[in-house]
């Protein structure tokens, strides 16, 4: 089964909001097994909207649109599908009830009322976080025009609770896609690898490029999840044995929830001291979901003065090796994780740039070092060939923090080591 999206709205045609509404519902049609043909971006313009259904409607049995619900004049979207489909605006009485109760005993404007109208035939769908219902219009030959809110704390509890049960009376097949994610090493070496497993056609294999890592993607196709999960499995395995201990994870959000989880399942708890990333190690690790379990102290140590009183490192090391160096990360780590009693530390220095950088010490040269008893490890991050911009440097050194951390969790080799005593 074939399905289109068309995302409205002037503000992502402009650029001033990110559409993340189609990835959420693309991802979603993958998982139900149809096939998504395009994704189109109109504007709030009830004559090109028109256009772009028709169009959609000429190659897909479902058209998916985002956004234009609204109570707003230049929230078209019902008025136009209405107009595509020959279905006229009716009002709905669940859909008025329920606008009813949103707004108890205030009162309703003769544009709030409107929300409450749907296209004749369509089976409504609940707005458990707005106003605006949603809904699932006939469009004739066995075809569905689904109509979906714009904001996603709206759109996602609509399309898990309502869309994709609607869809998946619908589907044929069902896709289960699995995502290898992998750190340390690079899109052209891994495809170099799996060449051959990215010839299939069901399964498939492809890799793609991340956030300063790669990730390989084996998707199959089957009547039923458990099918399509039995297809990708030995592909999804042998990915990972030709790939070996750069891959992280199958189907994680990234390196910090895998750390998160390990430390958690240890008792373990780590704290950070950062210089050029700035507290993202932190954020990366905070954003995670139970980590306050394993977390409790993360310091930025901008200046000098701050890495001296706040982590213990020695001013004669400061003034001997500069702030940049492989002792001062070594120092940073060990004093953050002594200090505030975690049993792991991390500490990142460097030149995130663009400015900053001597002959010595360049642009882009950052120190990550990872602190536990009385040992410590450290990397040396040197810019290869073009550097990349500031944000990409610290988000790289972030990630190489929390893969030495992973590494180390899972008994993998960390690299070069020192003792607490050579500092």
């Amino acid at each position: 089964m074939r399905a289109e999206i068309i995302s409205v709205g002037t503000e992502l045609l402009l650029g001033h909001t990110v559409n993340t509404d189609a990835a959420h519902v693309a991802r979603a049609l993958s998982a139900l097994g149809l096939d998504l043909l395009q994704v189109h971006t109109v504007g709030d313009n009830g004559g090109r909207l028109e256009s772009a259904l028709r169009e959609a409607l000429g190659r897909a049995q479902v058209i998916i649109t985002t956004g234009g619900l609204g109570p707003t004049d230049d929230d078209m979207t019902k008025e136009t599908v209405a107009r595509v489909t020959g279905c006229p605006l009716e009002e709905d009485a669940d859909s008025l009830r329920r606008l009813r109760d949103y707004f108890g005993e205030r009162p309703i404007s003769a544009n709030q009322l409107k929300q409450a109208y749907l296209p004749r035939g369509s089976v409504a769908f609940p707005n458990d976080a707005g106003t605006a219902p949603g809904c699932a219009v006939p469009a004739g030959r066995g075809q569905w025009v689904i109509l979906l809110p714009g904001p996603p704390s709206e759109l996602l509890p609509m399309l898990e609770n309502s869309v994709v049960p609607f869809l998946q009376d619908m589907a044929d097949s069902v896709i289960a896609s699995f995502m290898v994610r992998t750190f340390g090493i690079g899109e052209g070496t891994a495809a170099l690898r799996i060449a051959d497993l990215t010839e299939g056609v069901n399964p498939t294999a492809a890799p793609y490029a991340g956030d300063a890592e790669m990730f390989v993607r084996v998707t199959a196709k089957a009547e039923s999840a458990e099918a399509a999960e039995a297809l990708a499995m030995p592909v999804v395995n042998e990915v990972r044995a030709r790939l070996g201990d750069v891959v992280y994870g199958v189907n994680v959000t990234g390196l910090e929830a895998v750390v998160v989880e390990g430390l958690r399942l240890r008792g373990q708890s780590v704290a950070t001291a950062e210089s050029c990333t700035g507290g993202l190690l932190a954020k990366r690790i905070t954003d995670q979901p139970g980590s306050s379990e394993v977390f409790g102290y993360g310091l930025i140590t901008y200046a000098n003065e701050a890495k001296t009183r706040l982590l213990g490192v020695p001013e004669e090391l400061l003034a001997r090796h500069g702030a940049v160096s492989p002792e001062v990360a070594r120092s940073m780590a060990a004093g953050v994780r002594e200090r505030y009693g975690a049993d792991y530390g991390l500490g990142i220095t460097g030149v995130a740039g663009p400015g900053g950088g001597t002959e010595s010490k360049p642009v882009g040269l950052v120190y990550v070092a990872l602190s536990h008893g009385r040992e410590v490890w450290l990397r040396e991050l040197r810019p290869q060939g073009r550097y990349l911009g500031r944000e990409w440097t610290r988000r790289l050194a972030s990630s190489h923090a929390l893969d030495m951390l992973r590494r180390h969790l899972t008994g993998l080799p960390v690299e070069a080591l020192w003792t607490v005593a050579a500092l």
